[in-house]
């Protein structure tokens, strides 16, 4: 019996992780967030997010590559970084 693979769910929207890359929101919007984890550190045996770049996309395959990017910045952490993610993402998609 193969397994079912569960999407991760953060404030409604799928959170998908590959390697230092995370996409928050689904493909089938106007727009996503890309993570990326520029920077860690070792706590224990964890490595923990220190510096992370957020990127709010449009997801529309007609565009350039380089125009999809519509909001930039860098945060100090994870958590700050998919914060103001999801504030991105939900202006977007609400179209303000």
């Amino acid at each position: 019996m193969a397994e079912e693979k569960k999407i991760l769910m953060y404030k409604g929207h799928p959170l998908m992780r590959k390697d230092n890359l995370i996409y928050y929101g689904s493909m089938a919007d106007t727009h996503i967030i890309m993570l990326q984890i520029l920077e860690t550190k070792k706590v224990g045996d964890t490595d923990i997010a220190t510096r992370v770049s957020v990127q709010l996309q449009l997801t529309d395959p007609a565009v350039k590559s380089r125009d999809r990017v519509v909001k930039k910045g860098e945060k100090a952490g994870l958590y700050t970084a998919l914060d103001f993610g999801c504030v991105w993402l939900e202006r977007a998609l609400a179209g303000k």
